[in-house]
């Protein structure tokens, strides 16, 4: 039986949704674009209609149904969208739903009910709207056609820069601090292929835990989406519809798009799951193994440069020629960056140099005075 902790629990819930509610007419009246503006209306309504839910939960409790009166945030939030816009209040609002969502799953009352389906629901449709430029183009894509960004191949590229520019430093540092403390060319050869072996192994294996949660979370998330399907497949329909809405269809030929999408149930998951979480059920994130053997070798390329001096020369010449062949390294690696960044190449590349070289030099510094202190 419900005690006073679940009428006040029902009563903030209750609240909640009057608020969500109340925000999203709001920013349904003072959206200028048509379709964002039924967008937004249909959201209040779906929350409108889980007043009725929580208001039957009160009254069953024997609680006392509290007013539809927004909170006083709510009506700050109102406030700014009036003023600013219905852009101004997103990241709140995405914030809100996903909140809601979690705490709708941790109710028992909720278990069963399209209630936790429909705030997730919102707060994708809203992720949706929030990617949009002002003339209803999707952002990524206007950005595409106006030349701003590469190719979709450069996050790879990004990453190959990196890691490379990674193991260079890091190696060169580590090699320098040993050379100051005058150890054998032996002895500094075995230290800076131990640090590439190390740093590597490292770099493959964050990597490779990285990809692998994602593609686990991935998977969470399909098994969820398919367990929506099954359990509420006109609330799926809707909230399908309401996305294609969002990205700027209108209102009846997003609804038939739903509906022929969801009546092949054989590619409903899949639809769902590019549209609503922006996942490739086929890829889901990439092979965690490619990643890792990617981000080893990439690594390593980086940090054998420094060592490769000191299998040819010996004393202050391996150091030099060390110094010099990552000093090359790096303004390669500074000049490669300047594809993502637009900057000047040579400005980016002696950049890189110049920090590159820094550290190596106040590294051996450091190792040369730790040397003396241990010598003397």
């Amino acid at each position: 039986m419900a005690d006073q902790h679940d009428i006040h629990r029902y009563s903030e819930n209750y609240q909640d949704e009057v608020d969500s509610a109340a925000l999203y007419r709001t920013m349904s009246a003072v959206e200028k674009q048509p379709q964002l503006s039924k967008v937004y209306l249909t959201m209040a309504e779906i929350e409108e209609q889980h007043l009725d839910f929580w208001e039957e939960k009160i009254k069953t409790a024997g609680g006392v149904v509290p007013p539809k009166t927004p909170g006083w945030r709510t009506r700050v939030l109102m406030g700014v969208a009036k003023r600013f816009g219905p852009q101004a209040v997103l990241p709140t609002v995405i914030g809100k739903e996903r909140g809601g969502s979690a705490s709708y799953i941790a109710q028992p009352e909720t278990v069963g009910t399209n209630l936790p389906a429909a705030e997730s629901s919102h707060e994708r449709v809203l992720l949706t709207i929030a990617g949009k430029s002002h003339n209803g183009m999707e952002g990524g894509l206007l950005a595409q056609l106006e030349g701003r960004h590469r190719a979709s191949g450069g996050n790879a590229l990004r990453a190959a820069v990196l890691g490379a520019n990674d193991g260079l430093v890091s190696n060169l540092s580590l090699v320098m601090g040993v050379a100051g403390a005058a150890l054998a060319e032996k002895s500094i050869l075995i230290t800076g292929l131990a640090g590439l072996l190390a740093g590597a192994a490292s770099m493959a294996l964050g990597e490779w835990l990285s990809v692998q949660s994602s593609r686990e979370l991935y998977q969470h998330q399909l098994d969820i989406e398919n367990q929506e399907i099954l359990a509420a497949p006109e609330e799926e329909q809707e909230e399908m519809a309401l996305i294609y809405q969002a990205k700027g269809l209108p209102a009846e030929q997003a609804k038939s798009l739903a509906a022929r999408i969801m009546a092949d149930q054989s590619s409903s998951l899949d639809t769902l799951a590019r549209e609503e979480l922006g996942i490739n059920p086929e890829e889901l994130g990439g092979s965690a193994w490619e990643a890792a053997l990617t981000s080893f070798f990439l690594f390593a390329i980086g940090a054998i440069i420094p060592v490769l001096p000191f299998m040819l020369f010996n004393g202050m010449t391996a150091v030099f020629w060390s110094m010099a062949f990552s000093a090359v390294g790096l303004f390669i690696l500074g000049a490669g960056i300047t594809l993502f960044t637009g900057k000047n190449v040579f400005v980016s590349g002696l950049r890189q140099v110049l920090f590159g070289l820094l550290a190596a030099v106040l590294t051996f510094g450091i190792g040369r005075l730790i040397g003396v202190s241990i010598g003397g």
